[in-house]
């Protein structure tokens, strides 16, 4: 494995372009400074991250078009996810806008959400407010599907409630390219943001779990 050396700035010019032209032949002609400028450094980042935030996955390019209506075969953005199961933990990620990190949870199940919300019910359901609310302080958006009225089986006036309405909960923030994107800084910085977000993502893995 190649040491991480930050992300070239390529990465999200590639992408930019990508929107415009997401076809084969344009993705042929770049495949092989993909691989060297975009999944290799993502693949390096996590490894070093591995020990202290869990397994990683870079995920594919490819899109599933199985169910789709937009044929575009290629991903706009390059992610990678640390954590104990599909779902959950830790998220970086690359597009034509930049840099992009968050942590959460991304629900597989409705069981999964229904212990999400039965954990923000709880007698200890203030803790996960307490995340939230330091998450926005330091910068992050709270992010994920929900409901745009109340759950069933839960009061309006609950005082929970903007929790209660989400199926799945991450905390991202897009970092952009900074002046130390394409240099090892970047490392520390992205190790930084998940130290940030660990609060969250052991409260869902905690709570919620895979099935």
């Amino acid at each position: 494995m190649a040491e991480f050396t930050g992300f070239p700035l390529w990465g999200p010019q590639f992408y930019d372009e990508l929107e415009r032209n997401n076809e084969r032949e344009f993705w042929a002609a770049n495949k092989e400074r993909w691989e060297r400028d975009v999944r290799d450094p993502m693949r390096a980042l996590v490894a070093v991250l591995e020990p202290e935030f869990g397994p990683a996955t870079v995920f594919r390019p490819y899109r599933d078009l199985r169910f789709s209506p937009d044929k575009s075969p290629y991903k706009l953005h390059q992610g990678a996810i640390a954590g104990p199961a599909p779902g959950f933990g830790y998220y970086v990620g690359l597009d034509a806008d930049g840099l992009i990190v968050g942590g959460g949870f991304r629900t597989h199940s409705p069981a999964q959400t229904d212990r999400f919300r039965k954990a923000i019910d709880a007698d200890d359901g203030d803790i996960l407010p307490a995340i939230a609310d330091a998450l926005v302080e330091q910068g992050y958006m709270l992010d994920g599907a929900a409901l745009k009225t109340r759950p069933r089986g839960y009061p309006a006036d609950h005082p929970r409630i903007d929790l209660l309405r989400r199926k799945e909960l991450m905390a991202v923030t897009n970092v952009g390219t900074p002046a130390w994107l394409p240099t090892p800084a970047a490392l520390d910085h992205v190790r930084a943001m998940w130290r940030q977000i660990r609060p969250l993502a052991q409260w869902v893995i905690a709570k919620v779990g895979p099935d």
